[in-house]
């Protein structure tokens, strides 16, 4: 076998990198649960020592901590000084707990993926799924900070007012069932807003809806209940919801019928899913990438658990999807806005 050393040279180089990442997405968990990049992003110019000192923990351990941040790029190094800082955009990426840009879901999601390997493994070899109630705890909470920030930044100001007259029932008081709902970050910033509307928040796992029940106190127009999207309780919504787990459900065909039939006949469902192009090549891109791998750690996993096991995935695309939502009973389907991450289709009956 003959090698094209300009080539292998190039792929060597991604591999080198790719490892890097791998070993810093532990350390970025552990910043982040000792508290480090938000005790950097408080004091500005750091040393090694004062970050220990600050935040109880060990120097010889966050001096190297800090230097793998630095050469990842993700803190800026000083080496005049011997200080550590974070930028005010690393701060977002980072440290500001509801900047849009904060990615520290995403890392402690990982912790699940990894935990839960030889069950990954035990699927791509005799077939099944990997159940979302099977799944390591981190990964219900990782998944709810990855996506929460983006839906306080679009919600409410984005997403709601792209849907045809949505707002101005919600204003005068709508009912709502936010469908998938997991930790119901969606659901409560929803109701927040919308003071004279009702919302119903529904997941099927159990123990999702009880940690969300427990952020609804004092707030009387919402509610949380364990239920499948194929048979939740309740009908004649203004508007259903649908926040990143449509892809994720066994028979998605099955959920967008039953929502049909809950729905008023002028009633509205908003399905957001993850920004896609419709064909592979589509998305041979870096949010791709990203959509990829956890579609294929987790999100065909959690499908081919359940009945039907239509496993979508993360990167369906609109045609797709549209298909789907087609055959649930919606004829009306339209792009109503997107950001870099995510789409937003509008489906009226």
């Amino acid at each position: 076998m003959e090698l094209n050393i300009e080539k292998l040279q190039t792929l060597l180089s991604v591999m080198v990198n790719e490892l890097g990442a791998a070993q810093n997405s532990a350390l970025v968990i552990i910043g982040e649960e000792l508290g480090l990049y938000r005790k950097m992003a408080e004091r500005g110019a750091i040393s090694s020592i004062e970050l220990a000192e600050a935040t109880d923990t060990k120097e010889r351990y966050v001096r190297e901590w800090l230097a793998a941040q630095a050469a990842s790029g993700f803190v800026d190094y000083d080496a005049a000084t011997g200080r550590f800082t974070l930028s005010p955009e690393q701060a977002a990426v980072f440290a500001v707990e509801d900047s849009p840009v904060n990615m520290i879901g995403g890392f402690v999601a990982l912790d699940a993926i990894y935990a839960d390997r030889t069950k990954l493994t035990h699927a791509f070899r005799h077939g099944g799924g990997v159940s979302w109630t099977d799944r390591c705890n981190c990964m219900f909470c990782g998944t709810d900070r990855f996506f929460r920030p983006g839906y306080k930044a679009n919600l409410v100001e984005s997403w709601l007012p792209s849907l045809e007259g949505v707002v101005e029932k919600l204003e005068r008081g709508a009912r709502v069932a936010d469908i998938g709902c997991g930790f119901g970050s969606s659901t409560l910033l929803m109701a927040k807003a919308f003071p004279k509307s009702e919302f119903t928040g529904i997941d099927f796992h159990a123990a999702s809806i009880e940690h969300a029940s427990g952020h609804a106190k004092g707030m009387s127009n919402v509610r949380f209940e364990t239920a499948r999207a194929q048979n939740f309780e309740g009908s004649s919504f203004d508007l259903v919801t649908i926040f990143d787990a449509l892809h994720d459900m066994g028979d998605p065909v099955g959920a967008v019928s039953h929502i049909a039939k809950a729905l008023k006949p002028d009633g509205t469902l908003m399905l957001v899913e993850p920004m896609a192009g419709d064909s592979l090549a589509d998305n041979l891109n870096p949010v791709g990438r990203v959509f990829y791998a956890a579609s294929a750690n987790t999100c065909v996993p959690a499908s081919l658990g359940q009945e039907v096991g239509a496993a979508l995935g993360a990167q369906a695309g609109q045609a797709k999807l549209t298909e789907v939502l087609n055959a649930g009973g919606f004829s009306k389907v339209r792009r109503a806005t997107e950001t870099p991450f995510n789409m937003v289709l509008e489906a009226r009956l």
